[in-house]
């Protein structure tokens, strides 16, 4: 059973300011020009994202807006300063970069052949500008986890993920990818769009290893953000119990 966070699915008018909000953040090139990239404002920073139109992987997806505005807007309840974060399925590496940002010690990770666009983002948007310099790494799904990341020297306090989960052949590598790199006190922060059956056999399956809430929902995007830990070691950010008169009305994108 998926519990939800005090922050409940907002109403449909939240639903559509909080959206708006977010996809004002965007902005593309006044001029066109032979790479195509789109820009983005996001802790504090103008942030330039080349893109790929020949890969799922090399394009910015609404599931990672909705990720770095949640970063932003929670980001003293969600402090990454200095906690060490992991991105599985980086693309074009927003979520990293934003990350960095707002001062997380970021490792970005993706195919082999997306490797380059991802380094050459998160290079680009985080060079001089944040406490720690983030790293791009090839992370094959299920693919030499242990070799590559090592459960007794890899210490993730955050996984964050962005559309993952879609109309691929490697949900069971996902999963495994997940688990292996998930410890006791490690939360995950997971923002999903939801298009086909598959997804939520995959949410079925995830909850069998991961206790899930979900932190805020958009139905206009067919959109969830999830936080998880390891079964058992999920602490409700806010009491149980309050009334719907206790819970914020304004918009905000924020958990209590």
């Amino acid at each position: 059973m998926v519990h939800t966070e005090i922050c409940m699915e907002p109403r449909e008018k939240e639903d559509e300011q909080i959206v708006a909000d977010i996809m004002r953040r965007r902005f593309f090139p006044a001029v066109l020009t032979h790479k195509a990239w789109e820009g983005f404002h996001f802790a504090g920073h103008e942030i330039k994202i080349t893109e790929a139109t020949d890969s799922y992987g090399a394009v910015v997806w609404p599931s990672a807006l909705v990720l770095c505005y949640f970063l932003e807007t929670n980001s003293k309840q969600y402090n990454l300063v200095d906690k060490n974060v992991i991105e599985i399925g980086a693309g074009t590496g927003l979520v990293s970069i934003v990350a960095s940002l707002l001062g997380a010690c970021v490792t970005a990770t993706d195919l082999p052949e997306l490797l380059g666009n991802l380094q050459h983002n998160v290079l680009q948007n985080t060079k001089l500008k944040c406490k720690h310099q983030p790293c791009a790494k090839e992370l094959s799904w299920g693919v030499d986890l242990e070799k590559n990341f090592p459960r007794s020297s890899c210490h993730f306090d955050y996984i964050m993920a962005a559309d993952v989960v879609y109309h691929h052949p490697f949900l069971d590598e996902l999963l495994l990818t997940f688990d292996h790199l998930c410890q006791n006190d490690t939360v995950i922060l997971w923002a999903m769009k939801f298009r086909l059956e598959k997804e939520n056999q995959f949410v079925d399956r995830f909850q069998t290893l991961f206790d899930l809430e979900i932190i805020f929902d958009f139905p206009s995007l067919n959109i969830t953000l999830y936080k998880a830990m390891r079964k058992g070691r999920m602490q409700s950010d806010t009491p149980n119990g309050l009334s719907e008169e206790e819970i914020p009305k304004d918009g905000s994108f924020s958990c209590l």
